[in-house]
């Protein structure tokens, strides 16, 4: 039985879920399970400053929904950047084009909301976010800073 997704945008039926599949993509890297707290509130930490969060589900064996990725993006005040945030994949899923779909609706609301730089933070240890560094250049991203990327959306380089 082929499994398809779909990418929304953010619900709030999907919290816990959503923290679920968070913490357990950090294990699988390797990391401890802590949760960042913008994930408790993504309504007043995202959708209500005008910015966005999404996520990607899809039935399971029963028909339930489930999250099996996510990603935010805020607005860097007085700037005409935004930093993505909270970009995951359920371990099981990566290597299947969620990342890449997930990252094409932040990129287009990034675009859509008047933002011509899209950065993100890749964490500390270069051995655990060695995927990340190449997802991010496979689609465009270039290093600009120890740990951080970033890609031009209106033309030009970075």
């Amino acid at each position: 039985m082929e499994r398809t997704y779909r990418i929304i945008p953010y619900e709030e039926r999907f919290r816990d879920d959503m923290i679920f599949m968070v913490l357990e993509a950090k294990d699988a890297l390797g990391l401890v399970p802590t949760l960042r707290e913008d994930l408790l509130d993504v309504r007043g930490n995202y959708l209500e400053t005008g910015d966005g969060f999404w996520l990607a589900v899809e039935a399971d064996e029963i028909g339930r929904e489930r999250v099996i990725g996510c990603v935010g993006y805020r607005s860097v005040p007085g700037t005409d950047d935004a930093f993505l945030h909270r970009f995951f994949v359920k371990a099981a899923r990566k290597r299947q084009g969620i990342g890449t779909a997930l990252l094409s609706v932040a990129e287009e609301a990034v675009r859509g909301a008047g933002k011509s730089v899209l950065r993100v933070h890749l964490g500390g240890d270069p051995a655990v976010w060695f995927e990340s560094r190449a997802f991010y250049r496979k689609h465009g991203f270039a290093e600009y800073a120890p740990r951080y990327m970033e890609k031009r959306l209106f033309g030009g380089e970075c």
